[in-house]
């Protein structure tokens, strides 16, 4: 069997109450300790400004204008005229009274002048502060408060929001930078509150007229504090410095270095996940340090498709909902085949499957295959895509399996659960691409971190049995300095220098972890059975009718049951075929359509080998998707399970009491 982890530890049972931990795993890169740094890359600078050096001229952000109302192709700004627009950026902010370690808030959606915003707080060792675009007034004023933000960019249309009564923290604000430009009134509002307000191109025009020279970050300088939305309580700021990014960007490049697809600086990705977020951060910064391209999307979710299609990317990164998308619009398309049509795909499927299985790589397992059929598969994001990536939540193995045979490219999963894992600045294991183990697995650990699990007693979980399972713990060079302002969280979050992610591990013969459940979100059923809810979630989140699901269960209940938001488009292709033609909220009352959405959860269950007390066995549909408007969701679309519970209680009380839950037998 190919190894991918080094052992360098052995692990050992627990002492004085201690619980016991497995051996720890290194990168097979890094078994004989971590590979030296590259001394001309120390901070999230050194990336972008080596480049600027080596790749003037190359095109680096792109972005799509809209001209007469309609949107335009991508136009390009090159690394040198991203680079001078940096400086005048960067002095403007000195101008303004910012010193080295000033705090700048950057408020909204991803853009150039969101890159260009972050680079300037890098140049001059300011303290760059994402605010999710889509945080609320409470997280927001939260944030600049605790984090003590002095100046912020921010986006027209959150510009409303910042100067909201209920904001009240913005009124310490000493500067406002509008990505384009401001309107009168939000001049005079913002005036009001004595904050200076100014637009793009004045401040840009600022920064040309008071140069001030750059102040380079030490590795050790605090880069960025980036808060995670949790599932409950404030936001976390999680404190990354310039060693932390500096290092996953030189970890990557090891790691890709050993396969035979190497990034160039002809590579194009697509950046529409949320820049306030550590996997599309460090992306970017990999694409920069390469002199590769970055092309924003134009705002608009529900339109991406037509992105790809207009910037063709070679890479795409997204979280599992995105490829569940992908799955069930793909197999759609194949269920309005003609029989005869339909009988070639599976096959064709089946064929590159058990040739991809025997070791061949996905290229050349069936280039006919690929020619037929599969090469449509990638034409729907955009055609060029070489590499996908998936992150923030383990992807069903159904999905990655599919993705894997029909895309055309190289699938990779990477560790970025812990809500985002923004605490180890990206990924903590990655994949080896075009390697079918890594099926439904994270990968080996990455090349300057270590690995080890840790024993979960009350869960019955134990590094040292068999298979080896418990609490993934990380260190190393990306694991982040400690929770800003919190250090009784800190505290709790590290022990024994190691960072305990709350995410449960098996750690396979070969070194390679698969995520198999959450420390928080396991409950017990009357009958004393475990449940994990989120891998669950995960399962039955694949079944064509299921837009979104939220899985319940009471440990004085024996059966589960569940939140559906059902999919609005094969709602009402089911139930026109039943002779139903009333609108979409009329037809999620239905009990008919009720029994049916259980159906098809029964045959997903049944299909992925669930057992008996997984399957769901009573349901409430609801039309509404959770949103971040009830504060059912966080803004990374994470369940807030207590808030769903209250939102819901009456309706689940009424099914556990249709369903006799106590005394129901599966």
């Amino acid at each position: 069997m190919k190894t991918f982890a080094a052992k360098v530890e052995e692990g050992r049972e627990g002492e004085n109450g201690k619980p016991s931990v497995g051996p720890v795993h290194r990168s097979l890169l890094s078994k004989n300790g971590f590979p030296p740094m590259d001394p001309e890359l120390c901070t999230a600078w050194d990336i972008f400004s080596v480049s600027v050096r080596k790749y003037p001229q190359n095109r680096m952000l792109g972005w799509r204008k809209f001209v007469d109302g309609q949107i335009g192709p991508y136009v390009w700004k090159t690394y040198k005229e991203v680079y001078d627009e940096v400086l005048h950026i960067g002095s403007a902010l000195r101008a303004s009274g910012a010193e080295p370690g000033s705090r700048v808030g950057v408020y909204g959606s991803n853009c150039p002048q969101w890159a260009v915003a972050m680079e300037a707080c890098c140049a001059h060792s300011l303290v760059c502060v994402p605010l999710h675009d889509t945080l609320g007034a409470g997280a927001v004023n939260f944030i600049i408060d605790q984090s003590e933000v002095d100046f912020v960019f921010v986006q027209d249309k959150k510009v409303k929001e910042l100067l909201n009564l209920d904001c009240k923290s913005a009124q310490r604000l000493k500067a406002m930078v509008c990505f384009t430009s401001l309107t009168k009134e939000e001049r005079d509002k913002a005036a009001s509150i004595e904050i200076k307000p100014f637009s793009w191109a004045e401040f840009l025009d600022m920064g040309k007229k008071n140069p001030s020279s750059i102040v380079e970050p030490q590795a050790q300088s605090i880069c960025t504090i980036m808060y995670t939305s949790g599932t409950s309580g404030d936001p976390k700021g999680v404190v990354l410095t310039h060693e932390n990014i500096a290092s996953f960007v030189r970890g990557m490049d090891l790691f890709l270095g050993q396969f035979e697809d190497k990034m160039t600086e002809e590579d194009v990705y697509l950046s529409f996940l949320p820049l306030a977020h550590s996997l599309d951060r460090t992306i970017e910064e990999y694409f920069f340090h390469k002199g590769a391209s970055v092309g924003y999307y134009h705002g608009d979710l529900k339109a991406l498709r037509d992105d790809l299609m207009e910037l063709k990317p070679t890479l795409f990164a997204g979280v599992p909902r995105v490829f569940e998308k992908l799955h069930e619009g793909i197999k759609k398309a194949i269920e309005e085949l003609n029989p005869m049509r339909r009988r070639v795909f599976d096959m064709l499927y089946r064929y590159k499957l058990s040739w991809m299985n025997k070791g061949y790589k996905q290229r050349s397992a069936s280039p006919l295959a690929d020619l037929l059929a599969f090469r449509k598969v990638n034409a729907r994001l955009g055609g060029r895509v070489r590499l996908i990536i998936s992150g923030g939540a383990p992807l069903s193995s159904e999905v990655e399996e599919f993705l894997r045979v029909t895309s055309c490219a190289l699938v990779c999963q990477g560790y970025v659960v812990n809500p985002g894992l923004t605490e180890t600045c990206g990924s903590a294991t990655l994949c080896h691409v075009d390697e079918m183990c890594m099926m439904g697995t994270v990968g080996a650990v990455n090349v300057y971190n270590e690995v080890r699990l840790e024993e979960v007693p009350e869960m019955g979980y134990n590094p040292l049995g068999s298979p080896s399972c418990g609490e993934i713990c990380v260190r190393g060079k990306t694991v982040f300095a400690g929770y800003h302002k919190n250090p009784e969280l800190t505290r709790e979050a590290f022990k024994d220098g190691w960072f305990h992610t709350g995410d449960i591990g098996e750690m396979l013969p070969n070194g390679v972890i698969k995520v198999i459940d959450r420390k928080k979100n396991l409950i017990k059923l009357s009958q004393g059975e475990y449940i994990a809810l989120e891998y669950l979630e995960n399962v039955y989140g694949i079944t064509p009718i299921v837009e979104d699901i939220w899985v319940y269960g009471n440990s004085l209940k024996s059966v589960l049951v569940a939140v559906v938001v059902p999919n609005e488009a094969i709602t009402k292709k089911w139930a026109y075929s039943k002779g139903h033609m009333a609108p979409f909220s009329e037809l999620c009352s239905l009990d008919q359509l009720k029994k049916h959405v259980l159906s098809e959860l029964k045959s997903t269950a049944e299909r992925n080998k669930l057992k008996g007390f997984e399957h769901i066995r009573g349901l409430i549909l609801d039309p509404r998707p959770f949103d971040m408007e009830r504060d059912l969701v966080t803004t990374t679309m994470k369940r807030r399970r207590s808030n769903l519970l209250k939102y819901y209680q009456v309706e689940i009380d009424e099914v556990y009491q249709s369903l006799n839950g106590d005394k129901h037998k599966y």
